[in-house]
């Protein structure tokens, strides 16, 4: 299968300057039962030289990391990426093609490389990117169908949709969601994508996006508090319907792992696992997934 080529362009995009905060607590949940598998992710990071990470984060008593493993040389300029969206590897045999999305400074660039097989790529999509505190890309295919969705929220409140392949266009936006603090892809299925986002009050809710067209997020609440102390959430598949969810507290370097069950609302099954024996110093942090066609998330 051979991955789809796009061409991007984009509109400068406004919004309101950024509040800062500091969280007050930890989510705390009490676990339901052992884990049947030791499911993990792979949490990748931007060092302040502008350099790529990945660690390995396994649930467990307590969830261990793996020393974070460097993925060659800075690929971004040093101090300056703000956000990015999950990054691909994609094996050859030349080694991995590795591609995603950053906010770099004001832009939003697609970067891909492999230096292996002389590839090393970096394309601007476009500027007003300041004002946005979050961003993620869905990539869905199953068959003929298929979807390829972009995510940005603005801290205004305002989530911003677009459809990728083909052209960057405006899928749409919903207002709403001034609280959230941040946000973790959970879903990709045929007709929809969703999210789990915690908020500065601490509540924890499901967003479940249809891909049609008017945009009508559904907003589910899954916990009422104690969810507030998380800058970045990363979350991957763990067994048919589930997701192993990490929080990330960027103010002490700290982060927490937990066991989501399929979401259903406030009877929505979390089990903690407890703080990782390690720490999280970089200052972004996102998720490291395989190729697209086979990187399922079903968490909802």
């Amino acid at each position: 299968m051979k991955r789809r080529k796009a061409v991007f362009s984009l509109a400068g995009v406004v919004g309101l300057t950024a509040a800062s905060f500091v969280p007050s607590a930890h989510a705390t949940e009490t676990a339901a039962g052992a884990a049947t598998e030791a499911c993990s992710t792979i949490a990748g990071s931007v060092t302040p030289a502008g350099a790529q990470t990945a660690v390995t984060v396994t649930a467990g008593m307590p969830p261990t990391i793996t020393t974070p493993a460097p993925l060659g040389p800075s690929v971004f300029p040093a101090g300056q990426v703000r956000l990015s969206s999950t990054f691909e590897g994609e094996a050859n045999p030349a080694g991995t093609t590795r591609s995603g999305y950053a906010v770099v400074g004001d832009a939003l660039y697609s970067r891909s490389y492999n230096f292996n097989a002389g590839i090393d790529e970096t394309s601007r999509i476009g500027g007003g990117w300041s004002n946005f505190t979050a961003f993620e890309v869905s990539h869905f295919e199953q068959g003929k169908t298929w979807h390829w969705m972009a995510y940005a929220l603005r801290n205004d409140g305002t989530l911003f949709r677009w459809t990728v392949g083909g052209g960057w266009r405006s899928a749409g936006s919903a207002p709403g969601f001034a609280a959230v603090k941040s946000m973790a892809l959970i879903s990709k299925t045929p007709t929809y994508d969703t999210f789990l986002a915690n908020t500065r009050g601490g509540a924890l809710y499901t967003i479940r996006i249809p891909i049609t067209s008017p945009m009508k997020p559904i907003v589910t609440p899954v916990r009422t508090k104690t969810w507030q102390g998380f800058e970045t959430m990363i979350a991957s598949k763990c067994g048919n319907y589930g997701t192993l969810l990490l929080g990330i507290d960027k103010d002490t370097g700290s982060g927490y792992v937990y066991a989501v069950g399929h979401t259903n609302g406030m009877s929505t099954v979390i089990n903690s696992f407890g703080k990782v024996n390690g720490t999280f110093p970089d200052p972004v942090y996102y998720r490291w997934g395989v190729v697209w066609y086979l990187d399922p998330l079903n968490g909802d």
